[in-house]
């Protein structure tokens, strides 16, 4: 189990060199590898633990050094985000009503109506969010499913929010990742985009949090 985890986290601090190794092996099979990786950290809540914003930047990295084709990395890349979360809309909102059936004792259906309620109301905004946040954005379109969120909303910002996911940490991976700061610590560059990604969960918590506490002195 710790080899298992200590494999995981070099895959993560070190994805580069494990990417240069794939494109060296398999050429233009990569663009499918990072199509199918891409498609199931965003298209299966099995799979929240795939890398997600580190890939789309290493993958940048290679396509600002001609190893990529960086036009079609961005069009395959967003196709398979965009696709990901329709899957996983649909898969939650297929067992959203047999889960909420009654069946359950603890899955009763006023959590499925208000869930529904909460991403008519700012379903926009989470989707969106969500998708710069690593294990939230593979649950995030799953819930949206389950609540009943109506399609025509979820596909039009799951749509730009794919696009700009991928565009922001490709094109960024593109432009900033042969800088010679970046290939000499790109472990760090790899944590702090991490740790950048959690700061709008952190924020919302927090904000939440303030907000629930306010009520409670009121």
């Amino acid at each position: 189990m710790l080899d298992l985890v200590g494999n995981f986290i070099d895959l993560f601090l070190h994805l580069d060199e494990h990417l240069n190794t794939v494109i060296q092996t398999y050429g233009t099979w990569t663009y499918l590898l990072l199509f199918v990786i891409i498609f199931m950290e965003t298209g299966l809540v099995v799979t929240p633990f795939l890398p997600g914003d580190s890939l789309l930047f290493a993958a940048g990295t290679f396509a600002g050094l001609g190893s990529l084709n960086p036009a079609l990395l961005f069009v395959l890349l967003s196709a398979a985000a965009i696709i990901g979360d329709t899957v996983n809309y649909w898969i939650g909102h297929y067992i959203g009503p047999r889960a909420f059936s009654g069946e359950v004792r603890f899955l009763k259906k006023e959590y499925l109506d208000r869930t529904h309620e909460f991403y008519e109301r700012h379903g926009g905004k989470t989707i969106i969010l969500a998708r710069f946040v690593p294990i939230v954005r593979t649950f995030a379109p799953f819930v949206a499913g389950i609540g009943a969120m109506s399609y025509g909303r979820f596909i039009a910002y799951n749509f730009f929010g794919g696009v700009l996911w991928v565009a922001l940490f490709t094109f960024g991976g593109y432009f900033f990742g042969n800088l010679k700061f970046v290939q000499d610590n790109f472990s760090l560059v790899v944590l702090a985009i991490i740790f950048i990604s959690v700061l709008p969960a952190v924020y919302e918590f927090l904000r939440e949090r303030a907000r629930l506490s306010r009520q409670a002195e009121a």
